[in-house]
């Protein structure tokens, strides 16, 4: 993957990548945690870098639902939404929305050609349902 986009391969390229398939949505300092038990020593902004550069190059996805850190997944092949536990933050994929609902048909707004959208659903999951954190 990594020499398909036009990147060399590393052990902390590998190492991201590797982190960021295995647990979906995590933030940069989730990933450095897994990446430091996989290659030891490994500074947080080298995996900051490595992120960037597998965004730059299309390998992972960065989303930033509002109030939350910059999470990364690699499920990037497909146009696919997110829903975020109100209580404990959790994120969870939802397959791309399909209906007749007037908001979700985009007209050419001031010259813009939309492209893409990016839709956060807000909830609350069943682990705090179920604890009475909701």
């Amino acid at each position: 993957m990594l020499r398909a986009a036009g990147l060399r391969v590393t052990a902390p390229r590998v190492a991201v990548l590797e982190a960021v398939a295995a647990k979906p949505h995590s933030t940069a300092d989730d990933v450095a945690g897994m990446v430091r038990q996989t290659l030891g020593s490994v500074s947080t902004q080298a995996v900051y870098d490595v992120l960037r550069a597998c965004v730059d190059a299309g390998l992972i996805r960065r989303i930033e639902p509002a109030g939350s850190s910059a999470r990364y997944e690699t499920r990037i092949a497909d146009n696919h939404h997110h829903v975020v536990c109100r209580n404990c933050g959790r994120i969870a994929d939802v397959d791309c929305v399909v209906g007749e609902s007037p908001c979700l048909h985009h007209t050419k707004v001031d010259g813009f050609e939309v492209d893409e959208a990016e839709i956060v659903f807000w909830g609350t999951c069943n682990e705090c349902r179920a604890g009475g954190t909701a």
